[in-house]
């Protein structure tokens, strides 16, 4: 099959304003995508579009809170009056909460799994109109490495990325044969903010403590969001079905499958306490 174009394209990006998000908008415009960058943070969209400027493609943002249906509603029809169609929705706005089940609120569980999965849900129903449009299109879901895995004490985050996994793929057999195509991704650890603005259960932890457990896991967040974008839309150009970016995830993807069940076991021996 045929490398997917890119050039004079038009593609929408959540979470647009740092990360990984800014990362697939960098690599996108550097090939002369068009995007529509939206985040909850004008000040970061407002960054990503000044270090994207050089490239000369077409910006438009928005802030959009995934969890917002209504918002996500008024962008479409904005978007559908302005573009008539999009070629690319990436869907990789995200939270962090770490906790037990038992530590872990219904209202925090509830938080993170609107934005995580429900979120990617509402805006692939509400922009498929505008994808089938397209004669080339491809919807991006980003997933994670604990789409893969699910360690203890990531019980909402592993939840809400194993969701996005099988929504990804259910989808892409259900639209196989069409003009729509359809990739998750699990990033292992990229060097974002995205520890930095999560949530921690109350386990009784002082805001010391917390922190110290914070710049622990932020050790193994190693790899540049530049590069994990460049990976993912070289992934897009070449129309893969899941796209693993860093060692540790394809490190990880190669255990679980050796030992689907026992996993951990082997695993956690190289995860810092």
């Amino acid at each position: 099959m045929s490398q997917m174009q890119l050039a004079n394209k038009t593609a929408l990006i959540t979470g647009a304003g740092s990360g990984i998000g800014r990362g697939i908008t960098q690599a996108l415009a550097k090939r002369g995508c068009n995007v529509i960058i939206t985040d909850i943070n004008e000040a970061g969209l407002l960054e990503t579009e000044s270090i994207i400027a050089p490239h000369q493609v077409e910006v438009t943002r928005h802030i959009l809170d995934v969890s917002d249906r209504e918002t996500i509603q008024q962008i479409a029809d904005t978007v559908a009056s302005k573009h008539g169609q999009i070629d690319l929705l990436i869907n990789n706005a995200g939270v962090a909460l770490g906790g037990t089940f038992e530590q872990v609120t219904e209202a925090d569980f509830n938080w993170l799994f609107t934005i995580n999965f429900h979120g990617v849900v509402w805006m692939t129903r509400t922009f498929f109109p505008l994808l089938k449009q397209s004669p080339d299109a491809r919807i991006v879901n980003i997933s994670s490495l604990f789409g893969i895995i699910a360690p203890p004490g990531q019980v909402a985050y592993c939840s809400a990325k194993f969701a996005v996994r099988g929504f990804s793929e259910a989808l892409r057999h259900e639209l196989v044969g069409s003009t729509i195509g359809v990739t998750v991704v699990h990033p292992g650890g990229i060097n974002t903010n995205i520890v930095d603005n999560s949530r921690t259960a109350d386990a009784g932890y002082t805001e010391e403590e917390i922190q110290q457990q914070k710049e622990t896991y932020k050790k193994s967040l190693v790899m540049p969001p530049e590069q994990a974008g460049e990976i993912i839309v070289n992934g897009i150009i070449n129309r893969k079905d899941r796209v693993l970016v860093g060692n540790d995830a394809k490190l990880v993807a190669f255990i679980t499958r050796l030992f689907p069940t026992r996993y951990w076991n082997i695993i956690k021996r190289f995860v810092p306490d």
